[in-house]
């Protein structure tokens, strides 16, 4: 099973795993679950190319067949892994996000598998060994997530990896035009029983995982009855068990109209939720569909999730037809007024097979397919309303502002003293030498190295003093702060 490597981007972070000493943010979920579908007697390998450097002849060799999948964004990357293996004479299956919205652009595999592959991979295991196996498989219905086995986690080291991916949820009951996910998962949220989900946090567990989880649904409150069910089941899990596990997730911005919700997840550790929040403008938010952040102050609804304790990423969009002329100020604004360190600003991205996408197309606006990455990169796949030139120009203007040093450090720390006191103190996952290799290295890189280093120490020393018992996810936002200011550079520069 092979997982193609991403270009890298703002978001892959891997100016900070560097410095944090790993490979990649998290392996691939998908080819975990896959692996886990197959017979138990199918000898397996993973490879990851974001986690390791090549995808070698031996490893080629060994298999009998070659499983690829992907996003958008590692289209022309799979095409080189698929074209590699069948230059070997390998069996090549394909699957994933970018296969099951792009059929037109799938790659000469000999497999290919559209949709949710629960019910669809047992079907072509059972025509394999028949002798008859299909060149496409698509799932007719979307499958229960019940049925979903627990991923294959041994197959992985976890030493390369920041974060374990699980999934409880798919699909999402709202409906905004740019969005890709409904017309993926669907808008009848799906969950995995509580019980489930305890199971794969055992797994992990019991194979010496400790640390960050991250439930990747595209909205963890989707199905909200099931979630409020959930959630004070993994505050007991974590409780009796020392509490080995901190968690991140996804969810719209509804979120916060839920305190009883809130303060369960805070007693069941997590600690950082991304939203997206895309735009103050409402004008833009109608556009978009996107009634649901229109009924409620998103200030006041970022604020009230921080004073749970739980930290706010988030994701913003420039390039509606709606923005006004202003947006750009307008967005940073909003970021700094929001306390958001982490906030993902691209430009708008018509994506295939979304309203969006078929809007733009009657409108005769589309420019083809996007490449998947709407950061830093100048591209857009359609005519916007807005000069194209100043659209870009302004973008820029808004990520070179939120993160020069001085801005995002003190977005940090306002982020900080909105948090209360933390419900106990903050885990420690590494061993006392390995935190101190990490600081050494985020002295050496951050304070010594970087041109923005007095800003560092500033910032560093103003945590000290307000916030001692938050020092090291302050110095966690450091290494991302660098991060973002290293791919900035970069992007300038192309």
């Amino acid at each position: 099973m092979v997982n193609p490597e991403f270009p890298e981007t703002y978001w892959g972070f891997n100016h900070a795993l560097k410095i944090v000493g790993k490979r990649s943010a998290y392996p691939p979920l998908g080819l975990l679950t896959v692996s886990a579908l197959l017979p138990p007697p199918w000898e397996k390998r993973l490879i990851d190319l974001n986690a390791s450097n090549e995808l070698r002849v031996s490893d080629i060799e060994w298999a009998d067949m070659v499983f690829v999948t992907g996003m958008l964004i590692q289209k022309h990357a799979i095409r080189r892994v698929v074209t590699e293996c069948k230059t070997h004479g390998k069996r090549v299956v394909v699957g994933g996000p970018y296969v099951s919205t792009s059929m037109e652009e799938v790659p000469e595999a000999d497999h290919i598998f559209v949709g949710e592959a629960e019910t669809t991979l047992p079907k072509f295991v059972s025509d394999l060994m028949a002798g008859r196996p299909q060149r496409f498989y698509q799932a007719g219905e979307r499958p229960p997530l019940t049925i979903s086995p627990i991923p294959d986690f041994g197959l992985i080291n976890f030493g390369h990896y920041n974060t374990m991916p699980v999934q409880y949820s798919r699909g999402c009951p709202f409906d905004c035009e740019f969005c890709d996910i409904i017309e993926i998962y669907g808008r009848v949220p799906r969950t995995k029983g509580n019980e489930q989900l305890l199971a794969e946090l055992d797994t992990l567990l019991s194979l010496g995982w400790r640390g960050s989880v991250f439930i990747v649904d595209d909205n963890f409150i989707g199905n909200k009855k099931n979630v409020r069910s959930l959630v004070p089941r993994l505050a007991e899990w974590q409780k009796m068990n020392r509490y080995p596990f901190t968690f991140l997730t996804e969810a719209s911005v509804n979120l916060a109209d839920d305190r009883p919700l809130l303060a369960d997840m805070r007693s069941a550790g997590f600690h950082t939720v991304f939203l997206g929040i895309e735009t103050p403008v409402e004008a833009s938010l109608l556009e978009t569909r996107k009634t649901q952040n229109t009924k409620r102050s998103l200030l006041e609804s970022v604020q009230t999730i921080q004073g749970f304790g739980i930290e706010v990423m988030a994701g913003f969009i420039v390039g509606f037809d709606n923005d006004p002329p202003d947006i750009f100020e307008r967005q940073i604004s909003f970021i700094g007024e929001s306390a958001i360190p982490l906030a993902m600003v691209g430009t708008l991205t018509a994506l295939p097979g979304t309203p969006l996408w078929k809007r733009l197309q009657r409108e005769g606006r589309l420019r083809g397919e996007s490449n998947g990455n709407n950061v830093g990169n100048g591209e857009l796949n359609f005519v916007p309303v807005m000069d194209r030139e100043r659209l870009m120009e302004g973008y820029r203007s808004i990520m070179r502002t939120i993160y020069r040093s001085s801005e995002y450090y003190n977005r940090v720390l306002k982020c900080l003293k909105r948090l209360p006191p933390p419900a106990r103190p903050e885990p420690k996952f590494r061993s006392l030498g390995d935190n101190l290799a990490v600081f050494g290295r985020i002295v050496l890189r951050i304070g010594v190295i970087d041109r923005e280093r007095a800003e560092f120490w500033r910032f560093a020393y103003r945590v000290l003093r307000e916030h001692p018992d938050r020092f090291t996810r302050a110095m966690s936002h450091a290494v991302k702060g660098y991060h973002f200011r290293q791919q900035l550079d970069i992007q300038e520069e192309v």
